[in-house]
């Protein structure tokens, strides 16, 4: 308990945008927010005064960072969970726990899980050797268990001889395999929820989460032409994730929309990239809501505050603008000055993700186009329309 405030330390281990953001949710509550960062320069630490330098393998530099907070959550899921059951031995609140977590770890636990609660996944496989994947048939989806996100760790197998020339180095390397099938998707969707140590839930509206090289780039809140049951049925398959998982805090369920329904894809448990457009287009943020899953809180409401917002992920450029992102920034808001931006205080270089626009209206097409046109002029500096700064 900060003794200044009389309100619960909330630990996050991690400090990139994610963690960044949270502390912003977190000022407007009165928590403490303490970061642990492996770097002074990482998002989270340029804003936030609680910082703490450590690695999250090194679990004397985990204990040391525990002292003191109430309870610990994540940026990233990347702990190891020999390290969270010890921390919990000496007494940490650790929420999501490691029982939950492992599932969002590793994609051969997660798969399984699914798999016995009867939930629609892709056929899928674990992989020793060359001889697994030829099996189970190309063309396929190769994918390392632990580790891969935004397209990393995910690759694409046409043929045995693929296979041949990719597998045995990724086990030589000590890569944990397993390859899945490769699923015909109309689109990619996801569902945002929130589960509390009580048990109570709340989700959000589904959204439709645009991939670019397996990347995130653009998120449609709510999914377009989706039917009401459809909807739900989503929202429920993750609320019952939540609950059978026990996970406490915010749960990302990826999702691909095929001819024979919803299938799950990934799990993420955590604030995720598609809920950043809940910070300005709901009524509660999944940010604040995190806190409130993580402290035991009552969730908020998670009614829209818009009838269409899109959130575009701002990409660094190829080459660097030659207007400085101040510059772009004045411009932007010259001209749209509804546009909600948020920069994540990262250098820009090719493809990373420096920020992001969100915008709200009536028309999901009006909205789409400006969001996308902001967030374009923000990473290159140029309109793709045409219009004049001047």
């Amino acid at each position: 308990m900060d003794s200044r405030t009389g309100f619960p330390v909330v630990g996050m281990v991690g400090g990139g945008q994610l963690a960044r953001m949270t502390h912003q949710a977190a000022v407007a509550l009165g928590q403490s927010l303490h970061v642990l960062a492996v770097s002074a320069d990482e998002p989270a630490p340029l804003v936030s005064p609680n910082v703490t330098l450590g690695h999250h393998t090194d679990l004397d530099a985990l204990r040391g960072f525990a002292q003191g907070c109430d309870v610990l959550t994540f940026d990233h899921e990347h702990v190891p969970t020999e390290h969270l059951r010890a921390l919990i031995a000496d007494g940490v609140t650790v929420r999501p726990g490691p029982d939950a977590l492992v599932h969002a770890q590793d994609k051969l636990v997660m798969r399984h899980k699914l798999a016995e609660l009867g939930l629609p996944i892709p056929a899928f496989a674990e992989v020793t050797s060359v001889e697994d994947v030829v099996k189970f048939g190309t063309p396929c989806v190769l994918k390392a268990a632990r580790g891969g996100y935004d397209g990393r760790g995910v690759w694409m197998l046409d043929s045995d001889a693929d296979a041949a020339a990719l597998v045995p180095d990724l086990l030589a390397a000590g890569t944990p395999l397993l390859v899945e099938e490769r699923v015909v998707l109309r689109r990619e969707l996801a569902a945002l929820v929130a589960r509390s140590p009580f048990g109570q839930g709340a989700c959000w509206p589904l959204v439709e989460t645009v991939q670019v090289d397996g990347i995130c780039v653009e998120v449609l809140a709510p999914a377009p032409d989706l039917s009401e049951a459809d909807a739900i049925a989503a929202q429920d398959l993750a609320l019952r994730v939540a609950t059978e998982l026990d996970v406490v805090g915010v749960l990302a369920v990826e999702l691909f929309e095929t001819d024979g329904g919803i299938v799950v894809n990934e799990l993420a448990m955590r604030p995720h990239n598609s809920g950043h457009w809940t910070i300005e287009g709901a009524r509660t943020s999944q940010f604040e809501q995190h806190l409130r899953a993580v402290l035991d809180y009552p969730l908020g409401d998670t009614d829209p505050l818009a009838p269409a917002v899109v959130m575009v992920n701002v990409l660094g450029a190829p080459q660097a603008p030659a207007m400085g992102a101040d510059e772009r920034l004045h411009h932007l808001f010259a001209r749209y000055r509804d546009a909600h931006v948020h920069y994540y205080g990262k250098q820009e270089r090719p493809g990373r993700k420096i920020g992001h626009v969100t915008m709200l209206g009536e028309a999901m097409a009006d909205v789409r186009t400006r969001a996308n046109l902001a967030a374009h002029w923000l990473s290159h500096g140029e309109w793709l329309d045409g219009y004049e700064i001047h």
